[in-house]
């Protein structure tokens, strides 16, 4: 298996349980296809976005490190880009 860096931008208008509901969904995927989280949940807070997205020019970001296969990544992508709230995400291989 290899690690994986997520990094996603929630909505900022996001309430603190929704946000909780999100990452425990995110944990459930991976966990459903074989992967495994392996490091804290590190919540950024909410930062100034580049440029506007949605309207928005503030979001909350999120990241967590896991290790998966392949198809881990692309069920957690496919997921993640149907789900409201979400503004933004990255997935990204960490070199061994």
């Amino acid at each position: 298996m290899r690690n994986y860096e997520f990094l996603y931008i929630v909505q900022p208008d996001f309430e603190e349980e929704q946000v909780d509901a999100l990452q425990e969904r995110v944990a459930a995927i991976i966990a459903e296809q074989g992967g495994q989280v392996t490091g804290d949940v590190n919540k950024w807070g909410k930062k100034r976005l580049a440029y506007e997205i949605a309207d928005f020019n503030e979001g909350n970001y999120i990241e967590l490190h896991f290790s998966g296969t392949p198809q881990v990544v692309a069920e957690l992508d496919r997921v993640i880009k149907i789900t409201a709230g979400v503004l933004r995400h990255i997935i990204i291989r960490e070199d061994e």
